[in-house]
């Protein structure tokens, strides 16, 4: 009965273990898919403020326009 209890704890055992290896790798992934995820709404930020940027001159351009009609 002991070596059957004992292959029960090494089965428990490496169970969990492997449970916390599989939590480990998904924690990790999760951190990277986030930090892309940061990194391109960033740069669709910068993209926003860009575009805006030129909207603004060119509705100061058509505002130009306009007032030399």
């Amino acid at each position: 009965m002991d070596k059957n209890i004992g292959e029960q704890l090494n089965k428990a055992y490496e169970a969990y273990r492997q449970a916390c290896m599989d939590r480990d790798h998904a924690v990790k992934e999760l951190q990277l898919k986030t930090e892309n995820y940061m990194q391109q709404l960033g740069e669709q930020q910068e993209q926003i403020e860009l575009q805006n940027n030129i909207i603004a001159k060119l509705k100061s351009q058509l505002g130009a326009l306009n007032a030399n009609r």
